[in-house]
Protein backbone atom coordinates (compact mmCIF):
# COMPACT_ATOMS: atom_id res chain seq x y z
CA UNK A 1 0.00 0.00 0.00
CA UNK A 2 1.56 3.33 -1.05
CA UNK A 3 1.89 6.31 1.13
CA UNK A 4 -1.30 8.43 -0.77
CA UNK A 5 -3.13 5.31 -0.05
CA UNK A 6 -2.37 4.55 3.64
CA UNK A 7 -3.10 8.24 4.60
CA UNK A 8 -6.36 7.93 2.32
CA UNK A 9 -7.21 5.30 4.57
CA UNK A 10 -6.13 6.97 7.33
CA UNK A 11 -8.06 10.58 6.83
CA UNK A 12 -11.50 8.35 5.92
CA UNK A 13 -12.00 7.34 9.87
CA UNK A 14 -11.24 9.71 12.46
CA UNK A 15 -8.76 8.81 15.34
CA UNK A 16 -8.04 10.39 18.54
CA UNK A 17 -4.99 11.12 20.16
CA UNK A 18 -4.38 8.78 22.75
CA UNK A 19 -5.22 7.42 25.84
CA UNK A 20 -3.84 7.81 29.44
CA UNK A 21 -3.77 6.15 32.66
CA UNK A 22 -1.92 5.90 36.17
CA UNK A 23 -2.22 3.58 39.45
CA UNK A 24 -1.14 4.05 42.84
CA UNK A 25 -1.05 1.27 45.55
CA UNK A 26 -0.92 1.52 48.91
CA UNK A 27 2.07 0.78 50.63
CA UNK A 28 -0.02 -1.13 53.18
CA UNK A 29 -0.37 -4.06 50.80
CA UNK A 30 2.60 -5.45 50.88
CA UNK A 31 1.82 -8.67 48.72
CA UNK A 32 0.17 -6.52 45.76
CA UNK A 33 3.13 -4.78 44.05
CA UNK A 34 1.02 -5.33 40.27
CA UNK A 35 0.85 -1.62 39.48
CA UNK A 36 2.49 -2.31 35.83
CA UNK A 37 0.33 -5.39 35.47
CA UNK A 38 -2.69 -3.21 36.22
CA UNK A 39 -1.80 -0.23 33.93
CA UNK A 40 -1.40 -3.15 31.06
CA UNK A 41 -4.98 -4.01 31.70
CA UNK A 42 -6.24 -0.96 31.30
CA UNK A 43 -4.39 -0.22 28.23
CA UNK A 44 -6.34 -2.98 26.81
CA UNK A 45 -9.62 -1.42 27.89
CA UNK A 46 -8.25 1.94 26.10
CA UNK A 47 -6.71 0.33 23.04
CA UNK A 48 -9.52 2.01 21.11
CA UNK A 49 -8.29 5.49 21.43
CA UNK A 50 -4.74 4.64 20.02
CA UNK A 51 -3.19 1.97 18.14
CA UNK A 52 0.19 2.97 16.53
CA UNK A 53 2.17 3.12 19.63
CA UNK A 54 2.01 2.32 23.83
CA UNK A 55 4.20 2.34 26.98
CA UNK A 56 4.27 2.03 30.23
CA UNK A 57 6.47 3.67 33.20
CA UNK A 58 6.91 1.96 36.76
CA UNK A 59 8.84 3.10 39.68
CA UNK A 60 11.30 0.68 40.99
CA UNK A 61 12.38 2.02 44.56
CA UNK A 62 13.72 5.53 43.16
CA UNK A 63 14.46 5.20 39.48
CA UNK A 64 11.72 5.44 37.10
CA UNK A 65 11.57 2.38 34.71
CA UNK A 66 9.68 3.01 31.25
CA UNK A 67 9.09 0.12 28.30
CA UNK A 68 6.90 1.66 25.42
CA UNK A 69 7.41 0.84 21.34
CA UNK A 70 5.53 1.25 18.45
CA UNK A 71 2.61 -1.46 18.17
CA UNK A 72 -0.89 -2.51 19.72
CA UNK A 73 -0.31 -2.84 23.58
CA UNK A 74 -0.20 -7.01 22.95
CA UNK A 75 2.38 -6.65 20.14
CA UNK A 76 4.64 -3.89 22.88
CA UNK A 77 4.29 -6.27 25.69
CA UNK A 78 4.39 -9.33 25.58
CA UNK A 79 4.59 -12.40 28.20
CA UNK A 80 8.88 -11.44 28.68
CA UNK A 81 8.62 -7.76 28.83
CA UNK A 82 6.32 -7.87 31.69
CA UNK A 83 7.97 -9.97 33.27
CA UNK A 84 10.89 -7.62 32.81
CA UNK A 85 8.82 -4.66 34.23
CA UNK A 86 9.49 -3.77 37.77
CA UNK A 87 7.15 -4.83 41.14
CA UNK A 88 5.67 -1.33 41.66
CA UNK A 89 3.03 0.11 43.44
CA UNK A 90 3.03 2.86 41.21
CA UNK A 91 2.61 3.18 37.12
CA UNK A 92 1.72 4.87 34.59
CA UNK A 93 0.72 4.16 30.94
CA UNK A 94 -0.41 5.21 27.44
CA UNK A 95 -1.75 4.13 24.29
CA UNK A 96 -0.89 6.30 20.89
CA UNK A 97 -1.92 7.62 17.79
CA UNK A 98 0.49 9.51 16.07
CA UNK A 99 -1.65 12.67 15.14
CA UNK A 100 1.44 14.87 16.68
CA UNK A 101 4.86 14.24 15.99
CA UNK A 102 6.26 10.89 13.86
CA UNK A 103 5.34 7.56 14.68
CA UNK A 104 8.35 6.43 16.33
CA UNK A 105 9.40 4.58 19.44
CA UNK A 106 10.98 8.20 20.19
CA UNK A 107 7.49 9.91 20.32
CA UNK A 108 6.02 7.06 21.92
CA UNK A 109 4.79 7.38 25.44
CA UNK A 110 5.34 7.84 28.64
CA UNK A 111 7.63 10.29 28.21
CA UNK A 112 10.61 10.65 30.62
CA UNK A 113 12.25 13.43 31.82
CA UNK A 114 15.52 13.43 33.88
CA UNK A 115 16.69 16.44 35.67
CA UNK A 116 19.25 18.03 37.97
CA UNK A 117 16.91 16.68 41.02
CA UNK A 118 14.62 14.09 40.39
CA UNK A 119 13.06 12.29 37.14
CA UNK A 120 9.26 12.21 35.52
CA UNK A 121 7.30 10.20 33.36
CA UNK A 122 4.44 12.03 31.61
CA UNK A 123 1.50 10.44 29.47
CA UNK A 124 -0.51 13.13 27.42
CA UNK A 125 -3.28 12.96 25.79
CA UNK A 126 -4.49 16.00 23.47
CA UNK A 127 -3.01 18.50 21.57
CA UNK A 128 -1.34 21.73 22.70
CA UNK A 129 -1.48 24.55 20.35
CA UNK A 130 1.72 26.67 21.49
CA UNK A 131 4.03 23.52 21.98
CA UNK A 132 6.06 25.51 19.51
CA UNK A 133 6.56 28.50 21.34
CA UNK A 134 7.15 26.56 24.41
CA UNK A 135 9.80 24.03 23.09
CA UNK A 136 11.60 27.04 21.56
CA UNK A 137 11.78 28.88 24.97
CA UNK A 138 12.90 26.00 26.86
CA UNK A 139 15.92 25.29 23.87
CA UNK A 140 16.96 28.80 25.28
CA UNK A 141 17.21 27.32 29.06
CA UNK A 142 19.90 24.43 27.15
CA UNK A 143 17.23 22.20 27.22
CA UNK A 144 17.43 19.22 24.24
CA UNK A 145 14.54 17.36 22.59
CA UNK A 146 14.64 14.15 21.01
CA UNK A 147 11.16 13.62 19.77
CA UNK A 148 8.66 15.57 17.66
CA UNK A 149 5.42 15.42 19.50
CA UNK A 150 4.32 18.06 22.11
CA UNK A 151 4.25 15.70 24.68
CA UNK A 152 7.90 15.64 24.84
CA UNK A 153 7.37 19.57 25.43
CA UNK A 154 4.97 19.38 28.25
CA UNK A 155 7.29 16.57 30.41
CA UNK A 156 10.17 18.95 29.96
CA UNK A 157 8.01 22.26 30.69
CA UNK A 158 6.99 20.03 33.81
CA UNK A 159 10.58 19.10 34.89
CA UNK A 160 11.56 22.91 34.22
CA UNK A 161 8.90 24.16 36.54
CA UNK A 162 9.27 21.47 38.70
CA UNK A 163 12.79 22.40 39.56
CA UNK A 164 11.72 26.18 40.03
CA UNK A 165 9.18 24.96 42.58
CA UNK A 166 12.04 23.41 44.43
CA UNK A 167 11.75 19.85 43.56
CA UNK A 168 7.46 20.01 44.63
CA UNK A 169 5.70 17.92 41.43
CA UNK A 170 2.26 19.20 42.29
CA UNK A 171 3.24 22.92 41.78
CA UNK A 172 5.48 22.23 39.15
CA UNK A 173 2.57 20.55 36.99
CA UNK A 174 0.43 23.26 37.68
CA UNK A 175 3.25 26.28 37.01
CA UNK A 176 3.55 24.24 34.03
CA UNK A 177 0.26 24.32 33.29
CA UNK A 178 -0.75 27.70 33.32
CA UNK A 179 1.54 28.15 30.07
CA UNK A 180 -0.38 25.43 28.20
CA UNK A 181 -3.19 26.65 25.35
CA UNK A 182 -5.23 23.75 23.84
CA UNK A 183 -6.70 19.81 24.95
CA UNK A 184 -4.64 18.09 27.63
CA UNK A 185 -5.03 15.61 30.04
CA UNK A 186 -1.97 14.71 31.88
CA UNK A 187 -0.72 12.30 33.93
CA UNK A 188 3.01 12.75 35.76
CA UNK A 189 4.25 9.93 37.95
CA UNK A 190 7.55 11.24 39.99
CA UNK A 191 9.96 9.02 40.87
CA UNK A 192 8.83 9.79 44.73
CA UNK A 193 6.32 7.38 43.90
CA UNK A 194 3.68 10.61 43.24
CA UNK A 195 1.65 10.67 40.41
CA UNK A 196 -0.15 14.29 39.59
CA UNK A 197 -3.24 14.52 37.14
CA UNK A 198 -4.50 17.68 35.22
CA UNK A 199 -7.61 18.44 33.08
CA UNK A 200 -7.02 21.34 30.83
CA UNK A 201 -9.43 24.15 31.92
CA UNK A 202 -11.75 23.60 29.06
CA UNK A 203 -12.39 19.86 29.78
CA UNK A 204 -11.93 19.32 26.42
CA UNK A 205 -10.37 15.38 26.85
CA UNK A 206 -11.93 13.15 29.25
CA UNK A 207 -10.16 12.16 32.32
CA UNK A 208 -11.44 9.95 35.75
CA UNK A 209 -10.91 8.50 38.93
CA UNK A 210 -11.83 5.38 40.27
CA UNK A 211 -10.82 3.72 43.53
CA UNK A 212 -10.64 0.07 45.34
CA UNK A 213 -9.36 -1.45 48.32
CA UNK A 214 -5.61 -1.25 46.96
CA UNK A 215 -5.63 2.01 45.83
CA UNK A 216 -6.75 5.02 43.65
CA UNK A 217 -6.56 4.73 39.05
CA UNK A 218 -6.93 7.60 37.12
CA UNK A 219 -7.98 6.99 33.55
CA UNK A 220 -8.97 8.52 30.24
CA UNK A 221 -11.86 6.38 30.52
CA UNK A 222 -14.19 4.96 32.89
CA UNK A 223 -13.92 1.77 30.95
CA UNK A 224 -10.04 1.01 32.10
CA UNK A 225 -11.27 1.60 35.79
CA UNK A 226 -13.89 -1.18 34.84
CA UNK A 227 -11.47 -3.47 33.75
CA UNK A 228 -9.20 -3.05 36.42
CA UNK A 229 -10.81 -3.59 39.43
CA UNK A 230 -11.85 0.13 40.70
CA UNK A 231 -15.16 1.47 41.12
CA UNK A 232 -15.80 5.25 39.30
CA UNK A 233 -15.29 8.26 42.11
CA UNK A 234 -16.03 10.82 39.59
CA UNK A 235 -14.52 12.52 36.60
CA UNK A 236 -11.43 15.02 37.43
CA UNK A 237 -13.01 18.64 36.78
CA UNK A 238 -11.94 21.13 34.36
CA UNK A 239 -8.50 22.52 35.23
CA UNK A 240 -8.63 20.24 38.28
CA UNK A 241 -5.37 18.95 39.53
CA UNK A 242 -4.86 16.27 41.71
CA UNK A 243 -2.21 14.85 43.94
CA UNK A 244 -1.79 10.85 44.65
CA UNK A 245 0.26 9.15 47.14
CA UNK A 246 0.51 6.03 48.77
CA UNK A 247 -2.59 5.08 47.13
CA UNK A 248 -4.80 7.82 48.22
CA UNK A 249 -6.16 11.26 46.17
CA UNK A 250 -4.63 13.58 49.16
CA UNK A 251 -5.20 16.65 47.39
CA UNK A 252 -7.06 18.42 44.44
CA UNK A 253 -7.75 21.91 43.47
CA UNK A 254 -8.88 23.81 40.60
CA UNK A 255 -5.91 25.64 39.26
CA UNK A 256 -7.17 26.89 35.92
CA UNK A 257 -10.20 28.62 34.95
CA UNK A 258 -11.83 28.88 31.31
CA UNK A 259 -15.08 30.96 30.80
CA UNK A 260 -16.46 28.35 28.34
CA UNK A 261 -15.98 24.38 29.58
CA UNK A 262 -16.37 22.92 26.29
CA UNK A 263 -15.72 18.43 26.13
CA UNK A 264 -15.14 17.45 22.13
CA UNK A 265 -18.39 15.98 21.47
CA UNK A 266 -16.95 13.40 19.12
CA UNK A 267 -16.52 11.87 22.22
CA UNK A 268 -19.44 10.23 22.69
CA UNK A 269 -20.11 9.95 19.10
CA UNK A 270 -17.41 7.57 18.29
CA UNK A 271 -13.83 7.91 20.54
CA UNK A 272 -15.39 6.90 23.55
CA UNK A 273 -16.07 3.15 24.71
CA UNK A 274 -20.05 2.42 24.66
CA UNK A 275 -19.47 1.35 28.27
CA UNK A 276 -17.78 4.36 29.46
CA UNK A 277 -19.52 7.55 31.13
CA UNK A 278 -17.98 10.66 30.26
CA UNK A 279 -18.86 13.60 32.12
CA UNK A 280 -21.77 12.42 33.57
CA UNK A 281 -23.55 10.76 30.77
CA UNK A 282 -23.18 7.35 29.12
CA UNK A 283 -21.96 7.04 25.69
CA UNK A 284 -24.11 4.05 24.87
CA UNK A 285 -27.18 6.30 26.05
CA UNK A 286 -25.93 9.19 23.70
CA UNK A 287 -25.61 7.04 20.87
CA UNK A 288 -29.01 5.50 21.12
CA UNK A 289 -30.44 8.62 21.21
CA UNK A 290 -28.38 10.06 18.26
CA UNK A 291 -30.45 7.25 16.38
CA UNK A 292 -33.70 7.92 17.63
CA UNK A 293 -33.06 11.69 16.41
CA UNK A 294 -31.93 10.27 13.29
CA UNK A 295 -35.25 8.60 13.08
CA UNK A 296 -37.20 11.57 13.66
CA UNK A 297 -34.70 14.01 11.25
CA UNK A 298 -34.50 11.55 8.18
CA UNK A 299 -37.31 8.54 8.03
CA UNK A 300 -37.15 6.74 5.51
CA UNK A 301 -39.53 3.19 4.39
CA UNK A 302 -37.17 0.33 4.87
CA UNK A 303 -36.97 -3.15 6.13
CA UNK A 304 -34.12 -3.61 8.28
CA UNK A 305 -31.57 -1.14 9.70
CA UNK A 306 -27.98 -1.97 10.35
CA UNK A 307 -24.79 -0.51 11.97
CA UNK A 308 -21.66 -0.26 10.83
CA UNK A 309 -19.15 -1.80 13.00
CA UNK A 310 -18.38 -0.81 15.87
CA UNK A 311 -19.60 2.81 16.83
CA UNK A 312 -22.19 2.99 14.55
CA UNK A 313 -24.41 0.00 16.25
CA UNK A 314 -25.81 1.72 19.22
CA UNK A 315 -27.13 4.89 16.90
CA UNK A 316 -28.63 1.76 14.65
CA UNK A 317 -30.59 0.39 17.70
CA UNK A 318 -31.51 4.03 18.38
CA UNK A 319 -32.79 4.35 14.92
CA UNK A 320 -34.79 0.78 14.87
CA UNK A 321 -36.29 1.97 18.35
CA UNK A 322 -37.64 5.17 16.78
CA UNK A 323 -38.99 3.88 13.50
CA UNK A 324 -40.18 0.53 14.36
CA UNK A 325 -37.89 -0.55 11.65
CA UNK A 326 -36.37 -4.50 12.51
CA UNK A 327 -32.98 -4.05 13.14
CA UNK A 328 -30.81 -6.52 11.42
CA UNK A 329 -26.81 -7.77 11.99
CA UNK A 330 -25.78 -6.45 8.70
CA UNK A 331 -21.96 -7.53 9.33
CA UNK A 332 -19.61 -9.89 10.52
CA UNK A 333 -16.61 -8.07 11.96
CA UNK A 334 -12.89 -9.88 11.50
CA UNK A 335 -11.38 -8.71 14.97
CA UNK A 336 -8.41 -11.07 14.53
CA UNK A 337 -6.49 -8.83 11.45
CA UNK A 338 -4.57 -7.56 14.12
CA UNK A 339 -3.02 -3.51 13.16
CA UNK A 340 -1.69 -3.92 10.26
CA UNK A 341 -2.52 -6.30 7.19
CA UNK A 342 -0.30 -5.96 3.73
CA UNK A 343 -2.26 -5.79 0.36
CA UNK A 344 -0.11 -6.81 -2.44
CA UNK A 345 -2.06 -5.87 -5.28
CA UNK A 346 -4.41 -3.10 -6.08
CA UNK A 347 -7.52 -5.83 -6.37
CA UNK A 348 -6.61 -6.88 -2.58
CA UNK A 349 -5.96 -3.02 -1.83
CA UNK A 350 -9.80 -2.57 -3.82
CA UNK A 351 -10.89 -5.59 -1.60
CA UNK A 352 -9.52 -3.69 2.11
CA UNK A 353 -13.64 -3.63 3.73
CA UNK A 354 -14.08 -7.26 2.93
CA UNK A 355 -10.97 -8.22 4.78
CA UNK A 356 -12.69 -6.30 7.44
CA UNK A 357 -16.32 -6.22 7.57
CA UNK A 358 -17.72 -8.73 5.51
CA UNK A 359 -21.76 -8.07 4.93
CA UNK A 360 -24.03 -11.31 5.70
CA UNK A 361 -26.18 -11.83 2.85
CA UNK A 362 -28.61 -13.70 4.51
CA UNK A 363 -29.69 -10.27 6.66
CA UNK A 364 -29.12 -8.45 3.70
CA UNK A 365 -31.06 -9.91 0.82
CA UNK A 366 -34.22 -8.30 -1.09
CA UNK A 367 -33.92 -5.71 1.36
CA UNK A 368 -34.00 -2.18 2.00
CA UNK A 369 -31.24 -0.94 4.44
CA UNK A 370 -31.35 1.85 6.34
CA UNK A 371 -26.97 1.68 6.90
CA UNK A 372 -26.13 3.75 10.20
CA UNK A 373 -22.45 4.91 10.34
CA UNK A 374 -20.62 7.75 13.19
CA UNK A 375 -19.71 9.87 10.27
CA UNK A 376 -18.59 10.44 6.58
CA UNK A 377 -14.77 12.52 5.92
CA UNK A 378 -13.74 12.01 2.41
CA UNK A 379 -16.19 9.52 1.75
CA UNK A 380 -14.14 6.37 0.38
CA UNK A 381 -15.22 3.58 2.77
CA UNK A 382 -18.80 5.03 3.13
CA UNK A 383 -18.47 4.00 -0.60
CA UNK A 384 -17.24 1.01 -0.56
CA UNK A 385 -19.44 -0.41 2.17
CA UNK A 386 -22.55 0.77 0.27
CA UNK A 387 -21.11 -1.10 -2.45
CA UNK A 388 -21.00 -3.99 -0.65
CA UNK A 389 -24.02 -4.29 0.68
CA UNK A 390 -25.47 -3.61 -2.53
CA UNK A 391 -23.80 -6.85 -3.99
CA UNK A 392 -25.10 -8.65 -0.69
CA UNK A 393 -28.22 -8.20 -2.25
CA UNK A 394 -29.53 -5.41 -1.17
CA UNK A 395 -32.89 -3.90 -2.97
CA UNK A 396 -32.05 -0.56 -1.44
CA UNK A 397 -29.25 1.69 0.73
CA UNK A 398 -30.14 4.76 3.26
CA UNK A 399 -27.45 5.75 4.23
CA UNK A 400 -28.11 7.43 8.20
CA UNK A 401 -24.85 9.25 9.89
CA UNK A 402 -25.05 10.34 13.66
CA UNK A 403 -22.65 13.26 12.75
CA UNK A 404 -23.11 15.95 10.95
CA UNK A 405 -20.81 16.97 8.03
CA UNK A 406 -17.36 17.76 8.58
CA UNK A 407 -16.73 21.27 7.49
CA UNK A 408 -13.78 22.32 9.79
CA UNK A 409 -10.16 21.19 11.49
CA UNK A 410 -9.52 20.46 15.00
CA UNK A 411 -7.25 21.99 17.09
CA UNK A 412 -7.25 19.95 19.95
CA UNK A 413 -6.58 16.24 19.12
CA UNK A 414 -8.98 14.92 16.62
CA UNK A 415 -7.33 14.28 13.44
CA UNK A 416 -9.34 15.66 10.95
CA UNK A 417 -8.26 15.90 6.89
CA UNK A 418 -7.46 19.34 5.64
CA UNK A 419 -10.45 21.19 5.09
CA UNK A 420 -10.17 21.48 1.34
CA UNK A 421 -10.18 17.15 1.55
CA UNK A 422 -13.24 17.08 3.63
CA UNK A 423 -16.21 15.45 0.86
CA UNK A 424 -18.47 18.16 2.82
CA UNK A 425 -16.42 20.61 1.48
CA UNK A 426 -16.29 19.41 -1.80
CA UNK A 427 -19.89 18.87 -2.76
CA UNK A 428 -23.22 19.18 -2.31
CA UNK A 429 -25.97 16.81 -0.67
CA UNK A 430 -26.53 15.10 -3.07
CA UNK A 431 -23.33 14.74 -4.58
CA UNK A 432 -22.10 12.90 -1.51
CA UNK A 433 -24.92 10.49 -1.65
CA UNK A 434 -23.79 10.00 -5.62
CA UNK A 435 -20.51 9.35 -4.46
CA UNK A 436 -20.86 6.87 -2.31
CA UNK A 437 -23.78 4.87 -4.10
CA UNK A 438 -26.86 5.62 -1.80
CA UNK A 439 -30.19 6.05 -2.41
CA UNK A 440 -30.93 8.66 0.05
CA UNK A 441 -28.39 10.70 2.78
CA UNK A 442 -28.86 12.20 5.75
CA UNK A 443 -26.85 13.81 8.64
CA UNK A 444 -27.82 14.34 12.04
CA UNK A 445 -28.28 18.15 12.64
CA UNK A 446 -25.64 19.81 14.86
CA UNK A 447 -28.84 20.68 17.29
CA UNK A 448 -30.17 17.21 17.26
CA UNK A 449 -26.52 16.31 18.20
CA UNK A 450 -26.00 18.76 21.03
CA UNK A 451 -30.06 17.35 22.03
CA UNK A 452 -29.01 13.71 21.99
CA UNK A 453 -26.03 14.72 24.41
CA UNK A 454 -27.67 17.41 26.81
CA UNK A 455 -27.08 15.15 29.94
CA UNK A 456 -23.35 15.64 29.73
CA UNK A 457 -22.55 18.20 32.79
CA UNK A 458 -19.85 20.32 30.55
CA UNK A 459 -20.33 22.45 27.74
CA UNK A 460 -19.57 20.62 23.96
CA UNK A 461 -17.40 21.52 21.54
CA UNK A 462 -18.74 21.19 17.96
CA UNK A 463 -16.40 23.55 16.32
CA UNK A 464 -15.49 20.95 13.70
CA UNK A 465 -19.23 20.87 12.58
CA UNK A 466 -19.71 24.86 13.41
CA UNK A 467 -15.95 26.31 13.03
CA UNK A 468 -17.22 27.92 16.36
CA UNK A 469 -14.52 26.39 18.52
CA UNK A 470 -15.78 26.68 22.22
CA UNK A 471 -12.31 26.46 23.79
CA UNK A 472 -8.80 28.37 24.40
CA UNK A 473 -5.73 28.28 22.92
CA UNK A 474 -6.04 27.94 19.01
CA UNK A 475 -2.49 29.94 18.43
Amino acid sequence: MGFGERMTERFDKLSEECAVFGVSISEKFADNSEAAGITYNALLALQHRGQEGAGIAACDKTAIICHKDVGLVSEVFTPDVMEGLPKSKVAIGHTRYSMAGANTKADVQPVVTEFLTGRIATSHNGNVTNADKIKEKLKGFGLDFAATSDSEVISSLIAYRTIRAAGNLLEGVKKAAQSLQGAFSVIVMGADHSIVAVRDPNGYRPLCLGENEYGVAVASESCALDSCGFKFIRDIAPGEAVLIQDGKLVHSEICLKSEAESLCIFEYVYFARPDSVVDGLSVYEARLKMGEMLAKEHPVDADVVCGVPDSGLEAAIGYSKASGIQLAPGFVKNRYIGRSFIFPTQAQRENAVALKLNPLKAALKGKRVVLVDDSIVRGTTSEKIVKAIRAAGATEVHMRVSAPPFTHTCYFGTDIDNEENLIANRLSMDGIRQKIGADTLGYISVEGLLAACKECRLGLCDGCFTGEYKTQGLV
